[in-house]
């Protein structure tokens, strides 16, 4: 680390992903004080309902007047908040009473199409950031033209610690082996997708949240396993898969997504969506297999399950190639501290 320590607000969830960036954050040998901002507001249902239907700003009156006491008079370097649908123009000249600089770093698509009420509140602070993070080109610009200070863009990344293959047991792989599966949510497009796989023979295993409202789960549901997954079951699910489907959100404009990076660290084989930056992260056919249908996904499985050898060669290369790439957690974390505090 090239800077002294730092004392970190971090205003995100303490679970998934946030957890995973303010961890690193610690592991560079900052302080960091993580508040949830979710256990200031009220603690039902209806919240997490109105957040994506009207937006995150009709909680602020909690936020502003519980937020002072989480803080507890301290001091700090800087304050990033994660994703921010809940925080307002108000909220952020709060936090700088406490706060030299105050960034944010946004993992979804606030711009687009899927969750556009989610982030009303976001896009109204926008210039009231001294540094806005996002992950896609189209959220640079847009971020700029919404009026932005300064803008960052990063690719998603995965975690050293999160990410980071465990040791197998017998039982583990009686848990969790599969030939093909397909670890996320149920949107719209991948219904029909993952339907032409398995018509198309693949041995396909789905597990993840809402699929039950596919318009096609008659016919999926005897390839669904359970629910969402995270942490150890998360890891091992991936690590004793032989093929790792990599599928984008369209509503979020994806060009790659977390899996691209956790699956390759995870040593798992990615099999995902040929996109400009999928090819900027992998050598097609060597560090990972890609496609642009689900004609071309099928032949992709079955080429890897039918060698063995190649299938274990790309998904080793895969993970060399993730870690010299190095989009982790604190890499881009440091790179987001150094830009708020240096640049001007």
């Amino acid at each position: 680390m090239s800077r002294p320590p730092l004392s970190i607000l971090y205003l995100g969830t303490l679970d998934g992903t946030s957890l995973d960036r303010s961890r690193a954050i610690q592991r560079l040998g900052h302080t960091v004080h993580h508040i949830d901002l979710r256990r200031l507001l009220p603690q039902t249902p209806w919240m997490y309902r109105i957040t994506w239907k009207i937006g995150g700003q009709v909680f602020a009156p909690w936020i502003l007047r519980r937020l002072p006491k989480a803080m507890q008079g301290r001091r700090y370097d800087v304050c990033l908040v994660d994703s921010g649908e809940w925080v307002t123009p108000r909220i952020i000249e709060l936090v700088r009473r406490h706060a030299n600089k105050v960034a944010n770093y946004v993992i979804d698509d606030p711009f687009g199409a899927r969750d556009v009420a989610r982030f009303r509140a976001y896009r109204r602070s926008l210039s009231s950031y001294d540094l806005c993070v996002v992950v896609r080109p189209d959220n640079a610009r847009e971020a700029e033209r919404a009026g932005a200070r300064r803008v960052l863009r990063v690719f998603m990344s995965s975690d050293e610690v999160t990410h980071a293959p465990r040791l197998l047991t017998e039982e583990d792989h009686r848990q969790w082996d599969a030939e093909v599966l397909f670890l996320g949510t149920w949107f719209p497009e991948r219904g029909p997708f993952l339907l032409r796989l398995l018509e198309l023979g693949v041995p396909l295993s789905i597990r993840g949240s809402n699929w039950n409202k596919a318009p096609e789960w008659p016919a999926l549901q005897a390839a669904w396993k359970g629910g969402p997954i995270a942490g150890d079951d998360y890891a091992k699910a991936i690590e004793c898969t032989r093929v790792n489907i990599g599928l984008l959100s369209k509503g979020n404009r994806d060009l790659h997504t977390t899996r691209s990076l956790e699956i390759p660290a995870l040593g798992g084989l990615l099999c995902a969506e040929r996109t400009s930056e999928h090819l900027a992260m992998y050598t097609e056919g060597v560090e990972a297999l890609f496609w642009s249908d689900a004609e071309e996904c099928a032949a992709a499985c079955r080429l890897a399950l039918s060698d063995e050898t190649r299938r274990r060669e790309i998904a080793a290369a895969g993970q060399v190639r993730n870690i010299a790439n190095q989009i982790r957690n604190e890499n881009v974390m440091d790179e987001i501290l150094t830009r708020v505090l240096v640049d001007s």
